[in-house]
């Protein structure tokens, strides 16, 4: 399947990133340490990402746009936190 849109969430240490394509089925779910970011990004063809605008994802964004790209920020107060404890748990933790 091929991936459309990729959303961020921008951590310290580890990075989520939750692949859908055009349908909006999921097709990419990981976790990323940041060093590992640029080369996930490197082995896709360009899509549309969006993430939370914060301090560290200005940056982020030139890069990920330098590399083909196009990226979109969202206002922290449009962006809905991710709940505690969601059904889908098992899907985020990497279990079938």
């Amino acid at each position: 399947m091929k991936v459309t849109t990729i959303g961020i969430d921008l951590a310290k240490n580890v990075i989520q990133v939750h692949g859908v394509d055009h349908r909006g089925k999921v097709v990419v779910r990981r976790q990323l340490r940041r060093g590992q970011v640029m080369d996930f990004f490197a082995q896709r063809p360009g899509c549309l990402v969006g993430m939370e605008a914060c301090g560290s994802a200005h940056a982020w964004a030139r890069r990920l746009m330098k590399s083909g790209y196009t990226v979109k920020l969202m206002a922290p107060q449009f962006v809905k936190p991710l709940p505690l404890d969601p059904p889908d748990m098992h899907l985020l933790r990497g279990e079938e």
